[in-house]
């Protein structure tokens, strides 16, 4: 792989000149010691020094890159689409590290909106580094999409606070320093709280779980464990607003490591239908095989598009912008695209595509997932849905016809 499939490159204008000195940087030989490592703990340290990947987690306000100027200088927010051009280049060398750099933003994020100064000086700075690692504990055995239902309780006890109950499907936590944990302190979502807890705290207990796939991922249990006020991010109850936050935040980008991942995909299958002959020419001489490609660029095009559009959005109007409808339109097709683009990569190779060990046969075990974190496609499409209805409903409040009606 001499270069990488980058949006920047040839959607100029969704971006900015940052943004090609950032895609300038992420080459395969800058990104060489992540390609093909399996030791989650070197990778993971890896993107922070040398390779200072992390920094653009964090505001540059707080220690980190740049985010331009405009309503994206808020200082709360992160450049999104510097995010978009971090993971399609790491879905394409190592879904490995695009899985640890996701979840060292969902870990550090919720400290940027909510944390105070004192701890945003005790944990970003070692976040950029890498020398810490955080994990965002939300999904539970009974919570998964419907994040309201979670029963991790925190109880008032003194001036601190007692933890009680289990998170699951937990990215990191064999390599997570902190936890940023919601919990239970009241009735509803107004009734979750968000609190910021060492993962090697009294009363915490974490488990790892087998992957079909190299990535970090276990299961947490808290019994009694302590943490003082100090430990809570943001408001009590304030907790589901804040998880919220933060995936509208970070979930473009899952479409976007979707995109690099295809397009390795996409790369590999012209590159095996162009060397492999059958019944005497190359396979890509074949009208059926010729279609197929041309179904793959067209969806991976259009994914690219509708990820670069969300992140340009977001980017435009700051962490304060609503993007819900744009950003699950483009997790939603790209992820599925993707699923559909590395499948017909695997039929393309015949037999060699379901051999363990071959490019695309990794790359079908890995997209698999990224249907399903930060929101499942079906969630994804109930968002789309009430984003369209609500708009109609506003436009027709407005007297002016919702979008589709005759004019």
């Amino acid at each position: 792989m001499t270069t990488l499939a980058l949006s920047s490159a040839d959607l100029p204008v969704f971006f900015e000149e940052r943004h090609a000195a950032l895609a300038a940087r992420l080459t395969p030989e800058a990104l060489a010691p992540l390609a093909g490592a399996q030791d989650p703990a070197a990778v993971a340290r890896c993107m922070g020094e040398p390779l200072g990947l992390y920094a653009h987690l964090v505001p540059e306000a707080l220690g980190g890159a740049p985010a331009g100027g405009g309503p994206a200088a808020d200082p709360a927010a992160v450049d999104v689409r510097s995010l978009v051009l971090i993971r399609e280049a790491l879905g394409q060398v190592s879904p490995l590290a695009d899985a640890i750099f996701a979840v060292q933003g969902l870990g550090s994020y919720p400290i940027v909106l909510a944390g105070s100064d004192a701890q945003r000086r005790a944990i970003l700075p070692d976040v950029l580094s890498g020398r810490r690692i955080g994990a965002f504990a939300l999904t539970e055995p009974e919570a998964g999409s419907d994040v309201a239902s979670l029963r991790t309780e925190a109880r008032r006890e003194g001036d601190g606070w007692v933890l009680d109950g289990e998170k699951v499907l937990i990215s990191n936590v064999p390599l997570a320093h902190h936890l940023v944990v919601f919990a239970r302190t009241g009735e509803g979502r107004a009734g979750i709280t968000a609190f910021l807890v060492d993962s090697g705290a009294p009363g915490v207990a974490a488990e790892p779980l087998p992957m079909s796939v190299p990535h970090p991922i276990g299961r947490l249990r808290f019994d009694g464990c302590r943490v003082p006020d100090g430990a809570r991010l943001g408001e009590v109850g304030g907790g589901y607003r804040l998880a919220m936050q933060t995936l509208d935040a970070f979930r473009i980008s899952v479409g976007a490591a979707a995109n690099g991942m295809a397009a390795r995909a996409l790369r590999e299958a012209i590159a095996h239908v162009t060397r492999r002959r059958q019944f005497g020419a190359p396979l890509s001489e074949q009208q059926m095989v010729r279609a197929y490609l041309a179904e793959m660029a067209t969806e991976l095009d259009a994914a690219r598009l509708l990820v670069a559009r969300a992140a340009h959005k977001r980017d435009s109007g700051g962490a304060a912008a609503r993007v819900s409808t744009e950003a699950a339109m483009a997790k939603m097709f790209a992820t599925e695209a993707a699923q559909r683009i590395i499948d017909r990569a695997v039929q393309l190779h015949g037999g060699l595509g379901v051999i363990e060990g071959t490019e695309v046969e990794r790359l079908y075990r890995e997209i698999r997932p990224l249907r399903i974190y930060e929101g499942t496609t079906e969630i994804q499409k109930l968002i789309i849905a009430k984003g369209i209805l609500d708009r109609a409903a506003a436009e027709r409040a407005a007297g002016e016809p919702a979008r589709g009606e005759a004019r």
